[in-house]
């Protein structure tokens, strides 16, 4: 299975191109959690991540750079084709997903 569709498989996911054909913007409940795109050539996605583990990923990773035209706090982009395994950049997904996907808390009823 390729990224895009993926990305496509996450929970309630919603694709959308609002910058152009040739950026897909992906969102749950609303919110913006990947991006995939063309960067320098190259296929990208942008995350949302946790930004101290950001940071690692950047030192880890040649292919993981700061979030491009993102907060690059917390943000990366990760370029498709590179070092990163496949299994690491759906974690990634997962996690972007989980970060911007906040389900309405029911209350209980009162006992």
């Amino acid at each position: 299975m390729d990224i895009v569709n993926y990305l496509r498989t996450m929970p309630f996911a919603e694709e959308c191109f609002p910058f152009g054909p040739d950026t897909a913007v992906f969102k749950v409940s609303g919110k913006m959690f990947a991006l995939h795109s063309i960067h320098q050539g190259r296929p990208i996605i942008n995350v949302k991540g946790i930004p101290e583990e950001n940071q690692s990923l950047c030192d880890v990773f040649a292919d993981v750079i700061p979030g491009y035209h993102m907060n690059k706090k917390h943000w990366v982009t990760v370029f498709l084709d590179g070092d990163v395994p496949k299994g690491e950049i759906e974690r990634l997904i997962d996690q972007s997903h989980k970060l911007v996907y906040k389900p309405a808390k029911r209350k209980k009823p009162n006992s």
